[in-house]
C-alpha cells in the first residue's frame, strides 16, 4: 500500500480493512479511496476519522450488509459506500462535496473513480449560497440564547469554525482559486481573494487549537466580525 503519511497502527488497519473488501466484494469492488484530513496532511490522531470511500457495484441493502462485520471490526475508519452511479448522478446536487473529494484524495485500490469529476460552477455558487444563508440564521438564532454565556458562545465559535471554512474554501473556488486544504495558508487565500480581514478566523483558530485563551469580551466580539463578514461574502456570491 502507498505510503500515506500516517501512524503505522493506522495504515495497518486500512489495509487489514481492504484485505476484508477484497475477500468480501471480490470483482464487485470497483475502488477503495482514502479521503479528508488523512490524504491531506492534516490527520490529528486525537481528533481525526480516517474517510474512507468504497466504490461498489452496487449498494442493495443485502450488499452492504455483508460489510458490516468488518467495519465494526475498524472502528477507526468511516467508511461511505457509493457507487459510481451515484457519483455521476449527484454531483449537480452536491458539488462542495465531490469537488473536496476530488481535491484530498488518496487512491488505494482499484479504479480512480475521482479523477473525472465534472462540476458546473452555478451548481457550486447555488450550494455556497445556500450552505452560507442557513449558516448565518443559525448563527444569529442560536446567538439570541447564548450572547450572555461566554463559554458557550466560545464553544458555538469552535463548533461552527471547521463547517464555515469549509463552504469559504468553496467561494475561493468560484474565483477561479484552487483553495489549499491546509487551514492556515487557507486563512491567508481568503483574506487576498474575498478581501477580508481574517485575523478574526485566526484568532479562533488558534484558539480551538489551545494556543491562545480568549477573554470573554473577545469571544463576542469575534463573534460578531464573524457574522458580519459572513454577510459580506453572502452577498458577493449572491452578485456572482
Amino acid at each position: 500500500m502507498k505510503d500515506l503519511r500516517l501512524p503505522l497502527k493506522f495504515s495497518r488497519e486500512i489495509d487489514a480493512f481492504i484485505r476484508s473488501l477484497k475477500a468480501i466484494y471480490q470483482t464487485d469492488l470497483v475502488s477503495v479511496i482514502l479521503y479528508g484530513s488523512a490524504a491531506s496532511g492534516e490527520f490529528i490522531t486525537a481528533h481525526s476519522n480516517l474517510n474512507i470511500l468504497v466504490i461498489l457495484k452496487s449498494t442493495q441493502l443485502a450488499v452492504l450488509k455483508l460489510a458490516s462485520g468488518a467495519v465494526k471490526k475498524f472502528k477507526h475508519l468511516t467508511p461511505l459506500f457509493l457507487t459510481q452511479e451515484y457519483i455521476r448522478s449527484s454531483t449537480d446536487i452536491f458539488p462542495i462535496e465531490f469537488l473536496d473529494l476530488k481535491e484530498n484524495y488518496t487512491l488505494l485500490e482499484g479504479m480512480d473513480v475521482l479523477k473525472e469529476i465534472q462540476v458546473d460552477p452555478k451548481n457550486l455558487r447555488f450550494q455556497c449560497e445556500q450552505e452560507l444563508r442557513a449558516k448565518l440564521l443559525n448563527l444569529r438564532q442560536l446567538y439570541l440564547k447564548l450572547n450572555h454565556r461566554p463559554a458557550q458562545l466560545q464553544e458555538l465559535l469552535f463548533e461552527s469554525f471547521n463547517p464555515i471554512l469549509h463552504v469559504l474554501r468553496n467561494v475561493l473556488r468560484l474565483k477561479g482559486v484552487r483553495p489549499p486544504y491546509q487551514k492556515e495558508k487557507l486563512l491567508k487565500e481568503l483574506a487576498v481573494h474575498l478581501k477580508i480581514d481574517c485575523a478574526h478566523l485566526e484568532n479562533i483558530l488558534a484558539a480551538k487549537l489551545k494556543k491562545i485563551k480568549l477573554k470573554k469580551v473577545e469571544i463576542e466580539g469575534l463573534f460578531s466580525v464573524l457574522v458580519d463578514n459572513l454577510d459580506k461574502i453572502t452577498q458577493d456570491v449572491d452578485a456572482l
